[in-house]
């Protein structure tokens, strides 16, 4: 099921709200695996919003990976700048504690 495309207003939200957010789940040499997909998935049920970091040097790499990991956890690329993807999937039932939506005002 793909994601429901976000308006530019939400979008830009997002992106403010990223700002300020750390990476939290890193891309290597082995690119998209299991696990990797599993922590991804982990951490946006958890955070709704999350920065990934991609180390290729290859632009086209990483905007190819950002891509793959996001429709591999049925999530949508808010933003890529240079290594950092920026990812978001909308968790029903969040955990104000943990998304990054519920506590930075999303």
């Amino acid at each position: 099921m793909q994601p429901e495309p976000l308006d530019n207003r939400t979008i830009k939200r997002l992106r403010q709200i990223a700002h300020h957010l750390d990476p939290v789940v890193s891309v290597g040499d082995q690119g998209i695996s299991e696990p990797l997909v599993a922590e991804t998935e982990r951490a946006l049920d958890d955070h709704e919003l999350i920065k990934v970091k991609i180390h290729s040097e290859d632009r086209q790499d990483r905007k190819l990976l950002g891509g793959r990991l996001a429709e591999a956890c049925q999530a949508e690329v808010i933003q890529t700048i240079g290594k950092i993807t920026v990812l978001f999937r909308r968790n029903p039932k969040p955990n104000p504690k943990l998304s990054n939506l519920s506590r930075f005002g999303g």
